[in-house]
């Protein structure tokens, strides 16, 4: 784990969140305890390495420390705090995005597994992680230094630490979101239809035909796996990235409002403010004044190479 310790401190540099060039592998690394961070997260396994982050969704809330993983196994709104970091020692993490594709090869070789019941979905994992999870990323870091070489290894890289998530604690849920017959499966087919037209109305009715469920069933269901309804999902959605618009592109509040699919800036301003406990533009600017500070860990992401 040392290793690759050095080596996120080393990409990373103190910058908060880094997208690599490879596909689906980011890593973080921050000095300052920050507050709480509001995210549509994808399926994703994060390995973190140093210090501790608090992560919530819905009713379930890990803490996840050093030599831990946290598995999201679906689209799921997180809140995310980091609560363990130093100059000395701050916190470091690898996340690495999860592939249904591979899941659902993977699962069709080792075999079928006992179907949950939709009162025992659950979205959030925590558990310590394997050797065989550790060697995975690092191997994939490495790739960073033989760019050339990703295309030929990262995809055997890949299909292993998906074996090796399959194989461990969590891999009954993880089973259901390969398997096309699950509730998870078709709900997460409806959540795909409300992240790629966010900015539009999407008819409920649309989703539970999508998912293969009446309207009363996709309802309850949906709730119990996001801890939203379908509307509340989609207004999370357009806040989030409403907020990224005005850090990332210095775009104003009004404006954000209107690329995300609001047609009243008050509405906007009065749901915003909802989530984020202060108005846009004052959210906005206090904000801005942590990307100087130590602690970037609500700033835009930095891209290597960018």
């Amino acid at each position: 784990m040392n290793s690759l310790k050095q080596a996120v401190q080393t990409y990373a540099n103190h910058d908060g969140l880094v997208i690599t060039p490879l596909p689906g592998l980011s890593m973080m690394c921050v000095e300052t305890p920050a507050g709480d961070l509001q995210s549509i997260y994808k399926p994703l396994v994060c390995l973190v390495l140093q210090g501790a982050k608090r992560m919530a969704v819905g009713h379930q809330n890990r803490v996840v420390a050093a030599g831990e993983s946290a598995i999201v196994s679906a689209d799921m709104p997180v809140v995310g705090r980091i609560v363990q970091a130093s100059q000395s020692e701050p916190y470091l993490a690898v996340a690495i995005d999860l592939d249904r594709r591979i899941l659902r090869e993977l699962t069709a070789h080792m075999g079928s597994v006992r179907t949950q019941r939709p009162s025992e979905m659950q979205t959030l994992f925590a558990e310590d992680t394997e050797a065989e999870l550790i060697d995975c990323a690092s191997r994939l870091m490495k790739l960073l230094d033989r760019p050339e070489s990703a295309p030929l290894l990262r995809p055997g890289i890949m299909q292993e630490l998906h074996y090796w998530l399959l194989s461990g604690p969590h891999g009954n849920a993880l089973r259901e979101i390969a398997d096309p017959d699950s509730y998870a499966s078709r709900l997460a087919a409806a959540i795909e239809i409300l992240r790629a037209n966010y900015t539009s109305r999407v008819p409920v009715e649309q989703l539970a035909t999508e998912a293969g469920m009446s309207l009363s069933s996709f309802h309850k269901h949906f709730k119990h796996m996001t801890s939203l309804t379908p509307g509340q999902y989609q207004q999370r959605l357009r806040l989030i990235e409403a907020r990224r618009l005005m850090l990332d592109e210095g775009v104003t509040a009004s404006n954000a409002a209107f690329e995300v699919g609001y047609e009243s800036v008050s509405q906007f301003t009065r749901e915003y403010g909802r989530l984020f406990k202060s108005p846009p533009k004052r959210d906005a600017l206090r904000l801005q004044k942590t990307i100087g500070a130590a602690s970037r860990s609500a700033a835009p992401p930095r891209r290597i190479g960018a």
